[in-house]
């Protein structure tokens, strides 16, 4: 499968590119997608919550009324959960969310990933580019002759580039990622996928190694 391949200013240069039809011409695994996304936002979350218990609370052991005959529940002392104030029953300790993937389903994930957004028509190859400085106004300007500045947009880089990444940074709908660190989650929360050319060859490099 072969797409246009376009300048920065929007124009079709007249070339096209192949794209592999392993990695984004895949019938889409749903299921892989799912464990993948949810190892990713797993994987965020810091996992510091935490409540008091019982023998955590500070205040008296004294037990505050009789055992039976009271005409309420036997509580035990002020730290009892059923008074207010107390502990809390089975309540959240520090925990790390991280779970195994397979690497293979992870890279079955990223493929499927793409293969969907090649499926909607949401993927835009452009020739290579860099900023001498950091300039937001450049980055509006390829944004805007791209036609995609109302939707949300992920541009793929070979490698980090700083000025390119601070000109993008204050754009709500635009963000940067390098094409190594590409990941199943950034791709299907993006509307649209900006790839270089380049990009196009290290994505190819990193899925292919990993599945070998």
């Amino acid at each position: 499968m072969e797409v246009n391949v376009y300048n920065i200013k929007g124009q079709e240069t007249g070339r096209k590119i192949a794209l592999n039809e392993s990695i984004f011409g895949i019938e889409p695994n749903d299921h892989a997608i799912y464990l993948d996304v949810k190892q990713y936002m797993a994987s965020q979350r810091q996992g510091t919550h935490k409540s008091k218990e019982r023998s955590e609370i500070s205040g008296s052991t004294r037990k505050l009324g009789r055992q039976k005959e009271g005409g309420g529940a036997r509580r035990g002392d002020i730290n009892s959960p059923v008074l207010v104030g107390g502990a809390r029953v089975f309540g959240p300790k520090p925990r790390d969310y991280w779970f195994k993937l397979n690497k293979k389903v992870k890279v079955l994930a990223r493929k499927s990933a793409l293969s969907y957004k090649v499926q909607e028509n949401a993927i835009i190859v452009i020739e290579d580019f860099s900023f001498d400085f950091p300039k937001t106004k450049d980055f509006v300007e390829i944004v805007k002759s791209l036609k995609v500045s109302d939707r949300k947009l992920l541009l793929v880089l070979p490698e980090a580039n700083k000025n390119v990444y601070l000109s993008a940074r204050n754009i709500e709908r635009a963000n940067v990622i390098i094409a190594s660190a590409l990941n199943t989650y950034k791709v299907l929360e993006a509307d649209v996928l900006v790839i270089t050319e380049r990009s196009l060859k290290s994505i190819n490099d990193v899925l292919i190694k990993k599945e070998a």
